[in-house]
Protein backbone atom coordinates (compact mmCIF):
# COMPACT_ATOMS: atom_id res chain seq x y z
CA UNK A 1 0.00 0.00 0.00
CA UNK A 2 1.43 3.36 -1.02
CA UNK A 3 1.49 6.22 1.43
CA UNK A 4 0.07 9.53 0.26
CA UNK A 5 2.68 12.26 0.53
CA UNK A 6 1.36 15.56 1.81
CA UNK A 7 2.76 18.42 -0.17
CA UNK A 8 3.44 21.67 1.56
CA UNK A 9 1.33 24.61 0.41
CA UNK A 10 3.32 27.05 -1.69
CA UNK A 11 2.38 30.21 0.19
CA UNK A 12 4.73 32.57 -1.63
CA UNK A 13 3.79 31.67 -5.22
CA UNK A 14 7.03 33.28 -6.40
CA UNK A 15 6.64 31.76 -9.88
CA UNK A 16 3.52 33.89 -10.53
CA UNK A 17 3.56 37.54 -11.56
CA UNK A 18 2.47 39.84 -8.66
CA UNK A 19 -1.06 40.45 -10.02
CA UNK A 20 -1.77 36.73 -10.47
CA UNK A 21 -0.23 35.98 -7.06
CA UNK A 22 -2.58 38.50 -5.39
CA UNK A 23 -5.60 37.03 -7.20
CA UNK A 24 -4.62 33.49 -6.12
CA UNK A 25 -4.26 34.60 -2.50
CA UNK A 26 -7.74 36.18 -2.70
CA UNK A 27 -9.16 32.91 -4.07
CA UNK A 28 -7.50 30.92 -1.30
CA UNK A 29 -9.06 33.16 1.33
CA UNK A 30 -12.44 32.84 -0.39
CA UNK A 31 -12.09 29.04 -0.46
CA UNK A 32 -11.21 28.89 3.24
CA UNK A 33 -14.16 31.16 4.15
CA UNK A 34 -16.48 29.12 1.93
CA UNK A 35 -15.44 25.86 3.57
CA UNK A 36 -15.80 27.13 7.13
CA UNK A 37 -19.08 27.19 9.03
CA UNK A 38 -17.60 29.58 11.59
CA UNK A 39 -15.68 32.85 11.35
CA UNK A 40 -12.03 32.38 10.38
CA UNK A 41 -9.40 34.35 12.29
CA UNK A 42 -6.79 36.54 10.58
CA UNK A 43 -3.94 34.28 11.73
CA UNK A 44 -5.61 31.25 10.11
CA UNK A 45 -6.06 33.11 6.83
CA UNK A 46 -2.43 34.25 6.98
CA UNK A 47 -1.40 30.58 6.71
CA UNK A 48 -2.58 30.41 3.08
CA UNK A 49 -0.95 33.59 1.75
CA UNK A 50 2.61 34.75 1.32
CA UNK A 51 4.67 36.15 4.14
CA UNK A 52 4.12 39.89 4.35
CA UNK A 53 0.84 39.78 2.39
CA UNK A 54 -1.84 41.83 4.10
CA UNK A 55 -4.85 39.69 4.95
CA UNK A 56 -6.84 42.89 5.56
CA UNK A 57 -6.07 44.24 2.07
CA UNK A 58 -6.82 40.86 0.50
CA UNK A 59 -10.18 40.80 2.32
CA UNK A 60 -10.93 44.37 1.13
CA UNK A 61 -10.25 43.33 -2.48
CA UNK A 62 -12.35 40.18 -2.05
CA UNK A 63 -15.25 42.29 -0.73
CA UNK A 64 -15.06 44.42 -3.89
CA UNK A 65 -14.72 41.31 -6.06
CA UNK A 66 -17.91 39.84 -4.58
CA UNK A 67 -20.05 42.94 -5.14
CA UNK A 68 -23.21 41.99 -6.98
CA UNK A 69 -23.03 38.38 -5.79
CA UNK A 70 -25.71 36.89 -3.49
CA UNK A 71 -23.15 36.41 -0.72
CA UNK A 72 -20.63 38.66 0.99
CA UNK A 73 -17.64 38.63 3.29
CA UNK A 74 -18.69 39.65 6.78
CA UNK A 75 -16.44 40.46 9.71
CA UNK A 76 -17.65 38.64 12.79
CA UNK A 77 -15.73 39.25 15.97
CA UNK A 78 -12.06 38.89 15.17
CA UNK A 79 -12.63 36.79 12.04
CA UNK A 80 -14.46 36.70 8.73
CA UNK A 81 -17.05 34.48 7.13
CA UNK A 82 -19.09 34.26 3.94
CA UNK A 83 -22.80 34.81 4.39
CA UNK A 84 -25.79 35.20 2.13
CA UNK A 85 -26.95 38.76 1.64
CA UNK A 86 -30.20 39.53 3.48
CA UNK A 87 -31.96 40.29 0.18
CA UNK A 88 -31.87 36.55 -0.64
CA UNK A 89 -33.29 35.23 2.64
CA UNK A 90 -36.81 34.73 1.23
CA UNK A 91 -35.45 32.83 -1.79
CA UNK A 92 -33.46 30.51 0.45
CA UNK A 93 -36.48 29.84 2.69
CA UNK A 94 -38.66 29.16 -0.38
CA UNK A 95 -36.15 26.76 -1.93
CA UNK A 96 -35.42 24.48 0.98
CA UNK A 97 -35.81 23.46 4.55
CA UNK A 98 -33.66 25.79 6.61
CA UNK A 99 -35.77 25.39 9.75
CA UNK A 100 -32.96 23.98 11.86
CA UNK A 101 -30.90 27.08 11.06
CA UNK A 102 -33.54 29.48 12.40
CA UNK A 103 -33.06 30.67 15.95
CA UNK A 104 -36.69 30.07 16.99
CA UNK A 105 -36.26 31.93 20.27
CA UNK A 106 -39.16 33.20 22.33
CA UNK A 107 -39.48 36.89 23.11
CA UNK A 108 -38.26 36.21 26.66
CA UNK A 109 -35.29 34.17 25.37
CA UNK A 110 -34.34 37.11 23.13
CA UNK A 111 -34.70 39.51 26.06
CA UNK A 112 -32.33 37.39 28.18
CA UNK A 113 -29.89 37.16 25.27
CA UNK A 114 -30.04 40.94 24.82
CA UNK A 115 -29.44 41.47 28.54
CA UNK A 116 -26.38 39.25 28.37
CA UNK A 117 -25.11 41.14 25.29
CA UNK A 118 -25.58 44.56 26.88
CA UNK A 119 -24.33 43.70 30.37
CA UNK A 120 -21.67 41.04 29.82
CA UNK A 121 -20.06 39.54 31.67
CA UNK A 122 -23.17 38.95 33.77
CA UNK A 123 -24.11 36.22 36.26
CA UNK A 124 -27.48 34.53 36.77
CA UNK A 125 -27.90 36.80 39.83
CA UNK A 126 -27.33 39.84 37.61
CA UNK A 127 -29.98 38.55 35.19
CA UNK A 128 -32.32 37.98 38.14
CA UNK A 129 -31.83 41.62 39.15
CA UNK A 130 -32.79 42.76 35.63
CA UNK A 131 -35.81 40.49 35.17
CA UNK A 132 -37.00 40.25 38.77
CA UNK A 133 -37.03 36.47 38.61
CA UNK A 134 -34.66 33.52 38.43
CA UNK A 135 -33.49 32.66 34.91
CA UNK A 136 -33.78 28.91 34.40
CA UNK A 137 -30.76 26.75 33.80
CA UNK A 138 -32.67 25.26 30.86
CA UNK A 139 -32.84 28.65 29.12
CA UNK A 140 -29.13 29.30 29.76
CA UNK A 141 -28.44 25.77 28.49
CA UNK A 142 -30.44 26.31 25.28
CA UNK A 143 -28.59 29.55 24.54
CA UNK A 144 -25.24 27.87 25.26
CA UNK A 145 -26.16 24.79 23.20
CA UNK A 146 -26.74 27.05 20.19
CA UNK A 147 -23.37 28.67 20.94
CA UNK A 148 -25.01 32.10 21.35
CA UNK A 149 -23.50 32.47 24.83
CA UNK A 150 -20.49 31.07 26.62
CA UNK A 151 -19.04 31.29 30.09
CA UNK A 152 -17.16 34.40 31.03
CA UNK A 153 -14.89 35.09 33.97
CA UNK A 154 -16.00 34.13 37.46
CA UNK A 155 -17.42 36.94 39.56
CA UNK A 156 -14.92 38.28 42.10
CA UNK A 157 -16.93 37.29 45.17
CA UNK A 158 -17.49 34.38 47.53
CA UNK A 159 -18.65 31.29 45.71
CA UNK A 160 -17.30 32.79 42.48
CA UNK A 161 -20.29 32.15 40.20
CA UNK A 162 -19.69 32.00 36.47
CA UNK A 163 -20.72 34.86 34.25
CA UNK A 164 -22.10 34.70 30.73
CA UNK A 165 -20.91 36.42 27.57
CA UNK A 166 -22.03 36.34 23.95
CA UNK A 167 -20.03 34.50 21.28
CA UNK A 168 -18.99 35.00 17.68
CA UNK A 169 -21.97 32.78 16.75
CA UNK A 170 -24.22 35.39 18.44
CA UNK A 171 -22.62 38.12 16.33
CA UNK A 172 -23.05 36.05 13.16
CA UNK A 173 -26.68 35.18 13.96
CA UNK A 174 -27.57 38.84 14.34
CA UNK A 175 -25.38 40.14 11.51
CA UNK A 176 -22.94 42.09 13.67
CA UNK A 177 -19.19 42.49 13.31
CA UNK A 178 -18.75 43.33 16.99
CA UNK A 179 -20.72 44.32 20.09
CA UNK A 180 -20.24 47.94 19.02
CA UNK A 181 -23.00 47.20 16.51
CA UNK A 182 -25.54 46.75 19.32
CA UNK A 183 -28.13 49.53 19.37
CA UNK A 184 -27.42 52.47 21.64
CA UNK A 185 -29.46 52.23 24.88
CA UNK A 186 -30.97 55.66 24.10
CA UNK A 187 -32.16 54.37 20.70
CA UNK A 188 -33.81 51.43 22.46
CA UNK A 189 -35.52 53.73 24.96
CA UNK A 190 -36.76 55.95 22.10
CA UNK A 191 -38.20 52.85 20.44
CA UNK A 192 -39.97 51.87 23.65
CA UNK A 193 -37.56 49.03 24.38
CA UNK A 194 -35.45 49.24 27.50
CA UNK A 195 -32.05 47.67 27.96
CA UNK A 196 -31.77 48.36 31.67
Amino acid sequence: MGRREDTELDRELAVLPPEMRWREWMRRIEAVLFASATPVAREDLARVVGQGASVDLLIEDLVIDLEGRPYEVAQVGSGWMLRTRAAYAAAIRAAGDVGDQALNLSEFDLAVLAAIAFHQPISRDGLKDIFGKEISRDLIGRLAERDLIGTGPREPRRGAPYTFVTTDAFLAAFGMASLRDLPDPEQLADAGITAS
